[in-house]
């Protein structure tokens, strides 16, 4: 598995994608996004985009959203490798800082994104947060990092070594271990049977 930049005839699947996990397409370029991609099989299992929104008196900023990673791929380190990449594209354009405007604050919390308070976002991201809100994850929180302090937890590398597609099947199949319970001593409210 690696991730690499996009590729012009990738538009309409990152777009197929992107609007199939309801996630924001908002000024659109492929060149913005990067692609995990299976080396073994050649499959892409997800993507990402670096946003530079232009400022005009004063520095640049930089926005990491849209990521996503198709349904077979999930919970083996695929996003955590796409926000890596994309962490590193920033730092090459020499950011210091990459916002996130996200409903996921959780998940990029792990890789060292903190919490902003809404007054201390630049204008043209408190902006693009009353939009997202309006128009795609209502409940949207702002976050940020500096680029040198991001983290990859180790569980989501050694994931990301050994991931494969799972069948519709395996990824939805869920049991009651999964859910700390032993099903051997359960007992159950209603009759089954």
């Amino acid at each position: 598995m690696y991730v690499r930049d996009a590729k012009n005839r990738e538009e309409v699947w990152l777009l197929d994608h992107i609007e199939g996990m309801g996630l924001d397409d908002t000024a659109f370029r492929s060149r913005d996004y990067v692609v995990a991609v299976d080396e073994r099989s050649g499959e892409k299992a997800g993507f990402g985009r670096i946003r530079v929104h232009k400022v005009d008196d004063g520095e640049d900023l930089c926005e990491l959203t849209s990521v996503g990673v198709l349904e077979g791929w999930r919970r083996q380190g695929v996003g955590a490798h796409v926000v890596e990449r994309l962490v590193e594209l920033a730092g090459d354009q020499e950011f210091e800082d990459v916002y996130a405007l996200t409903d996921e604050p959780d998940y990029l919390s792990q890789f060292g994104f903190r919490a902003v308070g809404e007054g201390e976002l630049p204008e043209k991201l408190a902006d693009r947060l009353a939009a997202k809100r309006e128009n795609i994850a209502a409940d949207a929180v702002p976050m940020r990092l500096a680029v040198e302090r991001f983290r990859m937890p180790q569980r989501l590398r050694d994931r990301f070594k050994h991931a494969h597609e799972r069948d519709q099947e395996e990824a939805d199949d869920t049991s009651a271990e999964d859910f700390g319970i032993d099903p051997d001593s359960a007992t159950y409210k209603y009759d089954t049977g």
